[in-house]
């Protein structure tokens, strides 16, 4: 890359803009059955418990296939895997209509769980390979976009749709990475057809023990995420006020990942990660409060508390990202991509499940308080991470 391409705009290499449109359609299937499918489950009569199960066991069949990804990618080539994870995860989504039975759900959702841990890993690992160290924050940060763009509209689009009856449409469009294979031939020539080369055991390793730590804060925010967008929709079904969190949850946190990715390049992590901890903990404080308040005051308050949460959610995303790459330097990226992102489902995972069995007994604002106290336990870690030194950019 030429020294004007590295002070250009990312959006002119094809990589980037092939990555973006595929990841987009990718994570749209993922989107609407985030909130969706937990929704339908309780509609038929299932427990918080059971229905916040099916995130779950499709994150933990997410989370036991990360791992292989990079081998299997130099072995088969980037294109082949990829391929294989869009079409895992987006054909079995009309099968959801087959039977009304969790356990049925359940076993949909493990199939595609891993068609989307292919997708997860790669795309984070093309994310910082497509551009030069010095500018992987702006990088991933617009490929947190491309994640970001879908949530917006698909979590709480899922589940509206579900709540209103109309679950079978949320299924069929579930199918949309289908669409994203189109794609893949562009994005291979582009980045060639192996995404990394490999670098040996010990390698893997050093990158492994330098993503750990990152890896746990985010697990930290993404159990407080999972059980924001799991649960809330359960707990308000009527009216638009679950829909419209989750609306605002999407757009800040698009926001927030995409623009940390611009600062951090620019500024360090120092006060970016442990405020950006700290709006989550905030932002859950006022959700729990907004539950517990009757009329516009608690409306207001969980709308407030999406927004601060969002924002947190997406920053975390990226700078943790860029901070575990950062301290694994030469190391494998795929390893510490796949490290990244199994710290991330099972965090989500966690929420989906954990978070519900605990407010089937405490109640779900009793439950969002503790949860933004263990955030706030993680607030020390945070600002140790946010010390890394990063490449200063060349812009």
């Amino acid at each position: 890359m030429t020294t004007a391409e590295q002070r250009g705009s990312l959006w002119r290499l094809p990589a980037v803009r092939s990555l973006f449109a595929l990841n987009v359609l990718g994570f749209l299937s993922y989107s609407l059955l985030l909130s969706a499918l937990p929704a339908h489950a309780a509609a038929l009569g299932y427990g918080l418990t059971a229905a916040g199960s099916v995130t779950t066991v499709f994150l933990v069949a997410t989370v036991l296939a990360q791992g292989a990804v990079p081998a299997l990618v130099h072995r088969f080539g980037l294109g082949p895997v990829l391929l294989a994870g869009l079409l895992a995860l987006a054909v079995p989504s009309p099968l959801y209509l087959l039977a009304e039975d969790v356990r049925w759900f359940a076993v949909v959702s493990a199939v595609r769980g891993l068609g989307f841990a292919v997708l997860t890993v790669l795309g984070s690992t093309v994310a910082a390979q497509a551009v030069p160290p010095e500018r992987r924050g702006e990088s991933i940060g617009i490929y947190g976009l491309a994640i970001a763009v879908p949530t917006i509209v698909a979590v709480p689009g899922g589940a509206a749709l579900t709540l209103a009856g109309h679950f079978g449409w949320v299924a069929a469009l579930s199918a949309a990475p289908v669409l994203a294979c189109g794609f893949l031939p562009g994005l291979v020539r582009a980045v060639g057809e192996r995404a990394e080369p490999g670098r040996g055991r010990t390698g893997s390793r050093a990158a492994v023990r330098a993503s750990v730590t990152p890896s746990v804060l985010l697990l930290v925010m993404t159990l407080a995420g999972g059980g924001f967008f799991t649960f809330l929709p359960i707990e308000r079904p009527d009216g638009s006020l679950a829909a419209v969190a989750l609306l605002l949850f999407g757009l800040t946190s698009a926001l927030g990942r995409w623009q940390a990715g611009v600062l951090v390049d620019r500024l360090g992590a120092r006060l970016l990660m442990p405020g950006s901890v700290a709006a989550g903990v905030v932002g859950l404080l006022l959700v729990a409060l907004g539950l517990t308040t009757e009329g516009s005051p608690g409306v207001a308050a969980v709308l407030a508390g999406a927004l601060a949460l969002g924002l947190a959610y997406g920053a975390v995303q990226n700078l943790t990202l860029v901070l575990a790459l950062a301290r694994a330097g030469d190391g494998p990226t795929a390893t510490v991509s796949a490290v990244w992102n199994a710290c991330y489902d099972t965090g989500t995972a966690i929420g989906a499940l954990a978070v519900g069995a605990v407010a089937a007994g405490l109640g779900l604002p009793t439950t969002y308080t503790l949860t933004a106290v263990l955030l706030a336990v993680a607030l020390p870690l945070a600002i140790a991470l946010g010390r890394t030194a990063l490449r200063p950019s060349a812009g």
